[in-house]
């Protein structure tokens, strides 16, 4: 049984892009930026994956520094990050990624036991006049459980 502890999740994820699939990917981080991470100083919204050389780098993340931090302590904080996966997933996602022309979309970042994970989602941009499809129906839909609620009281 594991923990699992959300550090952030990147709302608009699901709303630009048509998710088809969903991966966990372990990151590389330095000491501060874990502590950071722990005070939940991160955006993942501008984040986006790609290969580099057959590895998987996560580019765009921030990550703010940690608040206790020394002076020392110097870490670029939108510099790129290795995800680690196993190298029969990284083949496999490579050549989706080629071949269906999708893209890499950090969905969620956790922590799980100790460690830190990310959320991949694969998935295709999404047209504005699907997004706002998508919107109306969440919005009728939220209509139709409130009156089902008015109803049952």
């Amino acid at each position: 049984m594991s923990k699992i502890k959300m550090i952030a999740t990147s709302r608009q994820a699901r709303l630009n892009y048509e998710i088809t699939e969903t991966f966990e990917a372990g990151i590389v981080l330095a000491g501060a930026e874990v502590k950071a991470l722990r005070e939940s100083n991160v955006k993942l919204n501008d984040a986006y994956a790609r290969f580099e050389n057959n590895e998987l780098f996560l580019v765009g993340l921030h990550i703010a520094p940690y608040s206790r931090a020394g002076t020392h302590v110097m870490v670029d904080r939108a510099r790129r990050r290795k995800l680690l996966m196993h190298k029969h997933e990284l083949i496999r996602l490579s050549s989706k990624v080629n071949q269906d022309q999708l893209l890499l979309v950090p969905m969620a970042m956790y922590f799980k036991d100790s460690r830190v994970k990310l959320e991949l989602g694969l998935g295709r941009g999404r047209k504005t006049v699907d997004k706002r499809q998508i919107i109306a129906k969440k919005d009728a839909d939220r209509e139709a459980r409130r009156e089902l609620a008015e109803r049952s009281r």
